[in-house]
C-alpha cells in the first residue's frame, strides 16, 4: 500500500493514478453515496479541482482505496474560493450557511479539507490502516505547503480517528443533518504530533 500527494507539479510522474482518483471519487460519492455531482469519462470533479489544489491518494497496485483533496483558502477560481466559505456565502444550495461560526478565513496557512473518501471495496480489517494512513499523509501534506490549520466539513463520527493520529478535530460549528449523517466543521491544528 502507497500514499501519494499528487499536484498538476508532478501528475506527469504516476501515470493513471491522478484520474483513478476521479474514477474512485465517482463510486464513492455518485455511485455508493448517490450525490448529484458533475461527472464525465466515470469521473467526478467540481470546481474546486484546480492546479491549487492537493490531492491525497492511499493506493495498492493502482486502484485508489482512500483520498482527500486539499485546497489554499486563499485561492479563487470565477466566482468560487473553497467550499465551506462558498457554501458560508450562499453559492452551493446543498449545504447550509451557517456551518461555521464564524467567517469563513482567507489564509495562506488555512486550507480546506474536502472530498474525503475510503472506498467501500476497502475490506473492514484494512479500513482503519488506510484512515490513518490517509490522514498522516494529510498532515504532511498540510505542512509541506505551509498550512497550520485546515477545515473541513465532516461526519461527526470521524472526529475520534483524528485523535488516533494525534489530531484534535475541534468543532467550529453547529451540527449539520447531511443526507443523514450528522456533520460538524473542524479546524484541525496541524502542529501536533503524528503517531
Amino acid at each position: 500500500m502507497e500514499v501519494t500527494t499528487l499536484s498538476y507539479d508532478n501528475l506527469h510522474k504516476h501515470g493513471e493514478l491522478f484520474a483513478n482518483m476521479f474514477r474512485a471519487r465517482h463510486r464513492a460519492f455518485i455511485q455508493h453515496n448517490k450525490w448529484s455531482l458533475p461527472e464525465a469519462d466515470g469521473m467526478e470533479f467540481d470546481q474546486y479541482d484546480t492546479p491549487a489544489s492537493r490531492w491525497l491518494a492511499v493506493h495498492e497496485n493502482g486502484e485508489v482505496l482512500a483520498g482527500i483533496r486539499l485546497t489554499p483558502t486563499t485561492h479563487r477560481c470565477g466566482i468560487y474560493s473553497y467550499m465551506i466559505r462558498d457554501a458560508q456565502k450562499g453559492l452551493l444550495e446543498s449545504i447550509p450557511t451557517n456551518l461555521l461560526n464564524f467567517e469563513a478565513p482567507v489564509a495562506g496557512h488555512v486550507w480546506e479539507s474536502s472530498r474525503v473518501f475510503v472506498s467501500d471495496t476497502v475490506p473492514a480489517n484494512m479500513r482503519l490502516r488506510v484512515q490513518l494512513q490517509l490522514r498522516h499523509e494529510m498532515v504532511v501534506s498540510a505542512r509541506a505547503v505551509g498550512a497550520t490549520q485546515v477545515l473541513g466539513l465532516i461526519p461527526e463520527s470521524s472526529r475520534r480517528l483524528g485523535r488516533r493520529v494525534g489530531l484534535e478535530c475541534e468543532p467550529v460549528g453547529p451540527l449539520l443533518d447531511l443526507d443523514g449523517v450528522e456533520c460538524v466543521c473542524v479546524a484541525i491544528d496541524m502542529s501536533g504530533k503524528l503517531h
